[in-house]
């Protein structure tokens, strides 16, 4: 994010679309209190879209079910058309909708009821993990402009994340790093080295470089 004016950086912007007035309402009150800017919310998934498409957030917190058009398709419509990191929220019987929402690019879930001191650490995770995805694809799209092998870059990306992850964990055992921190320090020696993350991630998994 590009800092604000006082050089701080200015609070990730939420859309709730959940059918349940007091469900949104507490959500709603969870956010605001941790911080987050709530722009828009609703009850519907077909004015979670439009929201989404004013707003441009950083994050969607959608629900399964909702008239107008549910969260998963929702959810597809949302990534289909910009980068937004996508929670969904769901009951335990609706568990056989999960695989239909990660392929409509959802990157978590939660199951309610919830707590705060489950829905906090769930945001987080969600845009830990977008965000390290998208500067993986930002990467690979710059290295292999208009590739039109899509398995090949799918399967790039998957190598790469792997060979990442692993290479955070070494540093964040190892160095005391926060998990972004681990990341940012993989991406900005990629960047300053002019090589490809999974080999810098790589090279901290053989021991051969560390902050």
């Amino acid at each position: 994010m590009i800092p604000g004016a006082a050089g701080i950086p200015p609070a990730t912007r939420v859309v709730i679309a959940e059918d349940e007035a007091i469900i949104r309402l507490d959500l709603k009150e969870i956010l605001l209190s941790a911080g987050y800017d709530v722009v828009g919310e609703t009850g519907r998934g077909d004015d979670a879209v439009a929201l989404v498409e004013e707003h441009r957030p950083d994050l969607a917190i959608l629900d399964i079910k909702m008239p107008g058009m549910d969260g998963v398709r929702a959810a597809r419509e949302i990534t289909s058309r910009q980068q937004v990191a996508v929670l969904v929220l769901t009951a335990f019987s609706q568990r056989d909708l999960i695989e239909d929402a990660r392929d409509a690019g959802v990157a978590a879930y939660l199951v309610k009821p919830f707590r705060r001191e489950e829905l906090l650490p769930a945001i987080e995770g969600v845009l830990t993990k977008c965000r390290e995805d998208w500067a993986i694809d930002a990467e690979i799209e710059r290295l292999e402009p208009g590739s039109a092998d899509g398995a090949g870059r799918a399967e790039d990306k998957i190598e790469t994340r792997r060979v990442v992850e692993r290479a955070k964990e070494l540093l964040m055992e190892h160095h005391r790093l926060s998990e972004p921190d681990a990341f940012s320090y993989i991406q900005r020696t990629a960047m300053q080295t002019r090589a490809r993350m999974r080999d810098v991630a790589q090279r901290v998994v053989d021991g051969e470089l560390q902050p």
